[in-house]
């Protein structure tokens, strides 16, 4: 099993005072810390237009977090696929992997925002269609071959320049949430992203029945390979008393912010404060995490990993917007010397 970091936003909430370059060097800074603090690798996450600053520009970040380590695994959580020229999203990864030393995974999504879509002009109806037709074009972009495309892309045979380190390519896992794009991950991608829903908490018996889809697709390839179970929920370990109260209003503002996107699309000024917490809104937060004691926090992602077997990848979100530079660090080293060791 192996345990991660994120997911990396720099998003600005209300109470932070940072600028845009302070935030964004502090989540370089944090990824190097989790390095150090034996994190087996750090991820970040992508939306556009969106009033706190959501990060748009992945791979640039992970550039920077690689260049600045030398153990941890990059990975995106996810890069929207649809929002990419393939060829130019081949060669950028490709960098990415070279200045990583081979460290990199490129986590794909299908995006679902419908104001991306409009702002991009492309048809949320393609996206599926260019996910997968995105992913032939990369995979034949860091092979040996010229790239010529496939489905609804179409390339006059050109031959993609600087390869990965490795020349089986980069890793290329998806995040998905329904049955269809879940059984699509376990076709064509090396790995899954499970993150849960945002009205019913994640369990591990519905994380089963996704990678039970995902094992049946992959029992008809002729050459399956390795493929690496994943998952992210809000995690936060604690020795002190209540930790669901030391942690309730980031978590709060967190999974506030993808419903209110849609309205943030046009707001040029500061981020706004979220409406006050209901309390059915409350119990779905605090039963949707990982939160508690470090033994709590522990036991329950064993409960994931047991469904997930040994290639099993947890991304603790311990990444909060809000939080102070301080605290954040100490949620870190709590989680690494307290629940870590209790993983291994």
């Amino acid at each position: 099993m192996k345990t991660g970091y994120g997911l990396i936003t720099c998003q600005a909430h209300p109470d932070d005072s940072r600028s845009e370059a302070e935030r964004y060097h502090d989540a370089i800074e944090q990824a190097v810390e989790a390095e150090r603090l034996g994190f087996d690798s750090v991820w970040v996450s992508e939306h556009h237009f969106v009033d706190d600053g959501y990060m748009p520009s992945v791979l640039p970040m992970c550039a920077a977090i690689a260049a600045k380590t030398s153990r941890i695994t990059v990975g995106t959580a996810v890069v929207l696929v649809p929002f990419y020229e393939p060829l130019r999203l081949a060669e950028d990864a490709a960098t990415v992997d070279l200045i990583s030393g081979g460290r990199f995974i490129l986590g794909l999504g299908q995006g679902w925002r419908p104001e991306e879509f409009e702002a991009f002009k492309v048809s949320p109806q393609s996206r599926a269609r260019l996910l997968e037709d995105s992913v032939t074009t990369l995979r034949q972009a860091w092979s040996v071959r010229t790239v010529t495309g496939g489905g609804v892309l179409s390339y006059p045979n050109v031959a993609v320049r600087p390869k990965p380190v490795s020349a089986d390519g980069i890793p290329i896992w998806f995040g998905a949430t329904v049955e269809r794009s879940i059984r699509r991950t376990g076709r064509i991608a090396d790995g899954f992203i499970a993150g849960g829903g945002l009205e019913e908490p994640y369990t591990p018996e519905e994380f089963q029945q996704q990678l039970t889809w995902i094992n049946e697709e992959r029992k008809t390839l002729d050459d399956a390979g390795i493929f690496t179970p994943c998952m992210f929920l809000p995690t936060y370990a604690s020795t002190g008393s209540d930790p669901w109260n030391q942690v309730r209003d980031y978590v709060h503002y967190t999974y506030w912010k993808y419903e209110d996107m849609a309205y943030a699309r046009s707001r040029t000024g500061a981020s706004i404060e979220p409406p006050p917490l209901s309390r059915e809104r409350e119990t779905f937060l605090r039963n949707n995490g990982i939160i508690g004691a470090p033994e709590a926090v522990a036991e329950k992602i064993r409960s994931f990993a047991e469904v997930a077997g040994s290639e099993f990848h947890f991304i603790a979100r311990l990444y909060w917007p809000g939080m102070t530079r301080e605290r954040q660090l100490e949620t870190m080293h709590t989680f690494a010397s307290s629940v870590i060791p209790l993983l291994r």
